[in-house]
């Protein structure tokens, strides 16, 4: 009973933050030909805790090039959580939207997400997830978690929450019975700033976030040791609806296959996750990648999830 109620209270918040952004117009009004009357609709998650200034910010310039390229326009907004931004992708309120890999497979699987972009880095469309321990806290390995105070991020985000939880499972680590407390802090930043502040010994988030933290003097590199480091996965994606004109998604491919060539934007501009700097796009990316990167968190069912959430709601 208590797992079903938990479930459907994750999904109705979902549900609310969408609503915010507008679901029940943007249904009626269906998908927008990226018109000065009818704008994109782009959504974007609010990664690694930054404001929502700043996550709009960091993709600004891109979807402002791409507009005096193709003359799409776009109106963007910064969902409230991972799931408000599926359920504005599903529900309507939304044509174009900016997930981390786990969320773009539950819209995906949907049928209201289409792949249209992933940054491009070094060469490579791939990032880390990790778990971090502080130094001193007794923890070498996976099993050195049973025991210990542990931070997660968002129950949806895949490197923050999905690939840390399967990493420990597959060490032989149930979190929910073995960690001593976890602290379920909402996004990778918090989870390192946790971690920073000695209130857990160990967390989850991605490379990416720890690497900024560590620039922004967040956390201190030197107190921190690397527990684990999971396999490469596949950058957040940028996805659009299925439904969207042929004409509007060729232009959009497009236009993102050439960012970094397009007038109005120089190259420290193009910014990607967590606002790290990126050389550019590709559209050349394939379901099959995405659906490869859901295999390294498919130990995390929702018995898991329910299980991590109510251990978290206990302390």
């Amino acid at each position: 009973m208590f797992r079903h109620s938990l479930l459907r209270l994750i999904s109705s918040c979902a549900l609310v933050a969408a609503a915010s952004l507008g679901a029940a117009s943007a249904c009626a009004a269906g998908q927008h030909d990226g018109s000065a009357a009818q704008p994109l609709r782009v959504v974007l998650i609010p990664a690694d805790g930054g404001t929502e200034d700043g996550t709009r910010k960091d993709f600004e310039p891109v979807f402002g090039a791409i507009t005096k390229a193709t003359g799409l326009q776009f109106d963007i907004k910064v969902g409230q959580s991972y799931g408000a931004v599926v359920e504005a992708m599903c529900s309507g309120a939304a044509d174009i939207a900016w997930y981390g890999p786990a969320s773009y497979l539950q819209a995906h699987n949907r049928g209201c997400a289409e792949l249209l972009a992933l940054a491009v880095r070094e060469g490579e469309s791939v990032y880390y997830s990790g778990i971090f321990a502080r130094l001193g806290s007794g923890i070498n390995s996976i099993k050195d978690l049973k025991g210990k105070k542990i931070a997660l991020g968002d129950v949806n985000s895949t490197s923050s929450f999905n690939i840390p939880v399967a990493t420990m499972i597959a060490g032989g680590v149930q979190p929910a019975a073995d960690a001593a407390m976890i602290n379920m802090a909402g996004s990778h930043a918090n989870v390192l700033k946790a971690l920073a502040e000695g209130l857990v010994d160990a967390g989850g988030a991605s490379f990416d976030s720890f690497e900024k933290a560590v620039n922004a003097k967040a956390i201190d590199p030197t107190k921190i040791k690397v527990i684990s480091k999971s396999a490469p996965i596949p950058y957040p994606p940028l996805a659009m609806q299925p439904q969207l004109n042929a004409e509007v998604k060729a232009k959009l491919r497009h236009a993102f296959d050439n960012v970094g060539t397009l007038p109005g934007i120089t190259k420290d501009q193009i910014r990607g996750y967590g606002g790290t700097k990126v050389d550019g796009y590709t559209s050349k990316v394939s379901e099959e990648q995405m659906a490869a990167a859901g295999k390294l968190f498919e130990l995390v069912t929702d018995q898991v999830r329910v299980g991590i959430i109510s251990k978290a709601g206990a302390r």
